[in-house]
């Protein structure tokens, strides 16, 4: 091959590198410029990901171990005896409940911090809501003796 062919090839590759990226910009007259195909919007597109993960809700899935392990943090915190025990046991309590909604101590627990942080109607529905999920339990007797001296 001489230099003027291998010259002339490098310049003919080169100009069809533009077309070949769909980047030629003056379609020949005519002719218009193919379009991308449109798609519509997916689900995920409409709401998308929470970029930073610690600002997304926590997920609770039913776990009986985390649940107990919360009640007893709760206990520990419940034990100091000072408001700000009763609040960080009053949400280690709920979060127990979280992770496992049947789980009567936590409910009866949340339901004797409230009493001592002075929130009578919340220790009510605690109380009555461990009766709900066992009535025949030591925790709805001993609810059922703490509604009957509210009333």
């Amino acid at each position: 091959m001489t230099r003027r062919t291998l010259l002339g090839a490098c310049l003919l590759s080169f100009s069809a590198l533009p077309a070949a990226f769909g980047l030629q910009k003056n379609p020949p007259p005519g002719q218009s410029q193919p379009q991308p195909a449109q798609q519509a919007p997916s689900e995920d597109d409409q709401n998308p990901p929470e970029e930073d993960e610690s600002v997304a809700p926590e997920k609770f899935v039913l776990d009986p171990l985390e649940s107990e392990r919360n009640v007893k943090v709760g206990n520990f915190y419940m034990h100091k005896g000072t408001p700000s025990g009763y609040r960080a046991a009053l949400h280690r309590y709920e979060r127990a409940t979280k992770f496992n909604p049947g789980n009567v101590e936590a409910f009866y627990k949340i339901g004797e911090v409230e009493e001592k942080l002075k929130n009578k109607d919340a220790a009510r529905a605690a109380f009555e809501k461990v009766i709900q999920i066992a009535p025949d339990s030591k925790q709805a007797r001993d609810a059922k003796k703490k509604l009957g001296s509210k009333s």
